[in-house]
């Protein structure tokens, strides 16, 4: 919620087009740690309670619009990259009102912010009756950032860019982050922002002189962690702020009870809520909307994917999950696959290479061994044999069968779809089924064995001499048939 009296609005700056990134993707939609960099300034806004939040876009504006589409947010097209003051004109031209709310600019590549420190600069702006606030930090070595340049008092006096500084000013370490809240005249007095400098854009930072020409009083407020406002130019910046965001969200999750066995091998996507009392091995991944509640133990190197694991499920080492809804206490794995549109019930076990889709499993079932259940219901306590195939499609069509509750399936059979298996009922070891079964009947459907003796002998024998047999087994055998 808004920590300041008067209502906030918020422009986001998202239109560069960041050439060192070397991609087709927009820059501010390369996700990191579950959310394109872009969508980490909305979280913050909205977190901040923010009136408004406008977007301005400009390259590949339609992706990054339609990327966050629905979230609430207005969008302002730059189509001309004319610098920060056009940019922010731009997105203040966006807003339903004028005049009567402080105007916060984040940027569309910062996903470090956090919205406790934006809650920090709004109070100060307000307890220093401020009339512009800038979010500085301070470093070992500057370069590359606009200097703050303080008073004999310690006020901000101006902000003076990288190429323009003196020696002396290029020495100072506190530093420019482009982030500001300002009052509500923000919106005209950048309208007085002129090019007239050697890059002939319209720089934000003028804003600056603008308010101490006209008395009004500018600060600014010291980041603790510059990290912050860190932001990513190319794959490599990209690939630092993952993994100091990846620490911040692992860190947050075991202060809130979850183990993490090995931190630092572990990625969990910020849009993943997770229960006391987790469990989390090595090399897991949790993406999307996953929900894992109290209990869970996630194996190591499995990957979860928008799923819901309730109470004490087990999901052993090297398992895939994806779209899934498990029951509390089951068990999943190792070496498993739950595949969208799988709903398990209680106490269902999955076990090694054993792959579900669009399969619904009552409470009990069980599916110990290298099995697909494909477009299928099946009932309570049933068990599928290890081998076990529901051929759900034909070539052109997938068809849904349906198990019913108690049923034993014999290793390595073949339900052909569409099929309906009544209640109780026994499919018989080998069996490709392709007929109903009827409650509590025994399904037999192979075809009847016969041994056709001395048949190897014959075979073998008649080829001994016309290849080449390399097989000593073979060769002593047939000698003990002669």
């Amino acid at each position: 919620m808004n920590t300041t009296d008067r209502p906030l609005d918020v422009v986001i700056l998202a239109a560069g087009q960041g050439t060192r990134m070397k991609s087709a993707l927009p820059k501010v939609l390369h996700p990191v740690a579950g959310r394109p960099m872009v969508a980490w300034a909305v979280k913050a806004a909205q977190e901040l309670g923010a009136r408004q939040v406008v977007v301005v876009t400009g390259h590949g504006a339609d992706r990054v619009e339609a990327a966050l589409a629905g979230s609430g947010v207005t969008f302002a097209r730059q189509e001309q990259q004319l610098g920060t003051g056009h940019a922010f004109l731009c997105g203040v031209d966006a807003l339903h009102a004028h005049g009567d709310a402080d105007v916060l600019v984040l940027y569309g590549d910062t996903p470090l912010l956090q919205t406790r420190t934006l809650r920090s600069l709004l109070a100060d702006h307000q307890g220093q009756a401020s009339a512009l606030t800038i979010l500085s930090g301070e470093l070992p070595d500057a370069t590359g950032y606009g200097r703050i340049i303080r008073d004999a008092s310690g006020h901000v006096e101006r902000i003076v860019e990288q190429k323009d500084a003196t020696p002396a000013e290029r020495a100072v370490r506190e530093f420019n982050s482009g982030v500001y809240v300002m009052d509500a005249r923000a919106p005209e007095l950048a309208r007085q922002i002129t090019n007239d400098n050697a890059s002939g854009e319209y720089y934000l930072t003028d804003l600056l002189g603008l308010y101490r020409a006209e008395g009004a009083q500018a600060s600014a407020f010291k980041l603790d962690n510059p990290d912050e406002v860190q932001g990513a130019n190319d794959r490599l910046g990209l690939a630092d702020l993952g993994a100091l965001l990846q620490s911040r969200i692992n860190m947050a999750h075991m202060a809130a009870g979850v183990s993490i066995q090995a931190p630092e091998t572990v990625f969990i996507e910020d849009t993943v809520v997770l229960g006391r009392d987790v469990t989390l091995e090595p090399g897991v991944i949790l993406r999307g909307q996953t929900r894992v509640a109290a209990g869970v133990t996630v194996g190591a190197y499995s990957v979860v994917s928008d799923c819901v694991l309730d109470e004490g499920v087990t999901v052993k080492p090297h398992s895939v999950l994806d779209g899934a809804r498990v029951g509390a206490g089951s068990d999943i794995g190792p070496f498993a696959r739950l595949r969208p549109g799988t709903v398990l019930g209680e106490a269902v076990h999955i076990g090694n290479f054993v792959e579900t889709k669009n399969a619904v499993l009552a409470p009990g079932v069980k599916a110990g061994h290298l099995a697909y259940l494909g477009d299928v219901t099946i009932g309570a306590e049933t068990n599928v044999g290890a081998g076990t195939i529901v051929a759900n499609f034909d070539g052109v069509n997938k068809h849904p069968s349906r198990i019913g509750a108690g049923v034993f399936i014999g290793s390595n059979s073949t339900i052909i779809a569409p099929r309906e298996i009544g209640d109780a009922a026994f499919i018989a070891a080998g069996s490709a089924v392709h007929d109903h079964v009827p409650e509590g009947a025994m399904a037999v459907a192979r075809g009847k064995q016969r041994n056709l003796e001395g048949w190897s002998k014959r075979y073998w024998g008649g080829l001994k001499d016309k290849v080449d047999v390399k097989l000593p087994w073979l060769s002593a055998w047939l000698g003990r048939q002669d």
